[in-house]
């Protein structure tokens, strides 16, 4: 019977403990905003960009100057347009028998 009582006292305070920790609120999350000289810019508690409005939701296009495909994109064959994209090589390990 003192080792059923044990359990039921340490799930009481286990379950007391869960509870008061499920109650705290969470911090509110808030949104500044800053002046510029041409437009005002929404920014976040870490000083990111609010992609939540519409100046901030500019996207970022590069042109270039040779060819396109049908469907708008640089077309890789050309020297020009070699130019505006890096790419990495990566080594491989190659195994002799």
């Amino acid at each position: 019977m003192k080792k059923l009582m044990s359990i039921v006292a340490i799930a009481a305070i286990s379950m007391s403990s869960l509870f008061a920790v499920a109650q705290t609120t969470p911090a509110k999350k808030t949104t500044t905003t800053k002046t510029t000289k041409s437009a005002t810019t929404h920014l976040k508690s870490d000083g990111t960009p609010d992609k939540r409005y519409k100046e901030n939701k500019t996207s970022s296009t590069t042109t270039t100057a040779g060819p396109k495909k049908k469907d708008g994109t640089p077309d890789m064959r050309y020297k020009e347009n070699k130019k505006t994209t890096t790419t990495t090589k990566s080594t491989k390990a190659v195994k002799k028998p």
